[in-house]
């Protein structure tokens, strides 16, 4: 009985607030072009900045695509783009229209990325979780597309990465049989569909 008391009265507080709306209108209302309101949504720079500017441009990523090749895929990031931000775009992995014509990622979904850093042309990159867990086959697609999204990065500016787990250097396997802590662009091109 106590229950049925209970679920009776929240239905009534659902339906109270049902009724309830924070929007005043039903219509939409367009703002005019001459609008110069404090808002500054058409300004060309950041409202509330020294006159700051965001610019963006296409950067590639590579994921895997459907015949278990690396290929690359566009994704816009501001300019000029960071490892950190190109790694973060890559974990996202592909888009719904990629997924429909086949492309994947060999990335775990859960993956998390503690830092992304460059130092002296190498990508230091440190995840929460090791990709060692992934089976090899996925453990190269996966080491290649980090490699190949991070030499991807303008005015050759990644000559190669090390992956790190809470701070540990990781051996990373190469398409060669070989494990190495420091791998380059070169070492997975052949991995890119030709």
């Amino acid at each position: 009985m106590k229950s049925l008391r209970t679920i009776l009265m929240m239905g009534v507080v659902a339906l109270a607030l049902s009724s309830c709306t924070l929007i005043a209108s039903n219509t939409a209302h367009d703002i005019p072009r001459s609008f110069s309101g404090s808002l500054g949504l058409l300004h060309k720079t950041i409202p509330g900045t020294n006159h700051a500017r965001v610019r963006f441009i296409t950067q590639p990523v590579y994921i895997v695509d459907a015949t278990k090749h690396l290929a690359p895929s566009s994704r816009i990031v501001p300019s000029p783009p960071g490892l950190s931000t190109v790694i973060q775009q890559l974990l996202q992995g592909p888009s719904a229209i990629e997924e429909s014509a086949g492309y994947s990622s060999a990335l775990p979904k859960d993956l998390v990325l503690v830092s992304a850093v460059l130092i002296d042309k190498v990508g230091y990159i440190n995840f929460a979780s090791p990709l060692s867990t992934l089976s090899p086959a996925q453990q190269l697609l996966a080491v290649g597309e980090l490699v190949l999204t991070a030499g991807a990065l303008p005015r050759d500016e990644c000559n190669g990465i090390v992956i790190k787990v809470a701070g540990v250097t990781q051996r990373l396997l190469m398409p060669n049989g070989h494990s190495a802590t420091l791998v380059t662009k070169k070492n997975f091109e052949v991995l890119l569909n030709a």
